[in-house]
């Protein structure tokens, strides 16, 4: 992509010092929600966030990503969160690739989000096979104690739509 003159112009101390913030406090997600609206029953929803009481770090995400939002939680913390698919392709995909994080869980989880976004990007989500294997690489994101899904695989491959194209 040509139009990444803005990622050359993040200073490296800048750039590394919020990977490796990333790499400890951020997280990956993708969740699905059932929508009797869409052809497909489903919305896929991928997230890029970071929590903090101190809000700078994320002020300062938000700036050199050129992209997603702040909000404000009821207990005072700040959340800093992308979830356009092409923002996450354009903007925070690009960013990490070129300030890579260290640990090898952080690593694992951005290749498959990386992957998931960029099937969403590529409108995969949009069958019923492309849906399923969003769901199944989904399935290996954020692995271990602690995570909480109201949908899962299962729930996506009971989807009782045809193997054609939903849209």
């Amino acid at each position: 992509m040509d139009n990444q003159r803005w990622l050359k112009e993040v200073p490296v101390d800048k750039g590394w010092y919020l990977a490796g913030f990333v790499d400890g406090e951020g997280s990956f997600n993708v969740s699905f929600a059932q929508k009797d609206d869409y052809k497909s029953g489903w919305q896929v929803t991928p997230s890029f966030n970071v929590s903090q009481r101190d809000n700078t770090t994320l002020f300062l995400l938000k700036k050199y990503l050129g992209c997603g939002r702040l909000k404000r939680r009821k207990d005072g913390c700040w959340i800093f969160v992308v979830e356009n698919p092409k923002s996450l392709q354009e903007r925070v995909i690009p960013f990490f690739e070129r300030f890579n994080f260290l640990s090898s869980k952080a690593k694992t989880n951005f290749s498959l989000f990386q992957r998931i976004v960029n099937l969403l990007v590529e409108d995969k989500h949009l069958t019923k096979e492309g849906l399923e294997q969003i769901a199944q690489i989904r399935e290996k994101l954020n692995e271990g104690r602690g995570r909480k899904r109201k949908f899962n695989l299962s729930d996506i491959q009971s989807l009782k739509k045809s193997s054609e194209a939903i849209r």
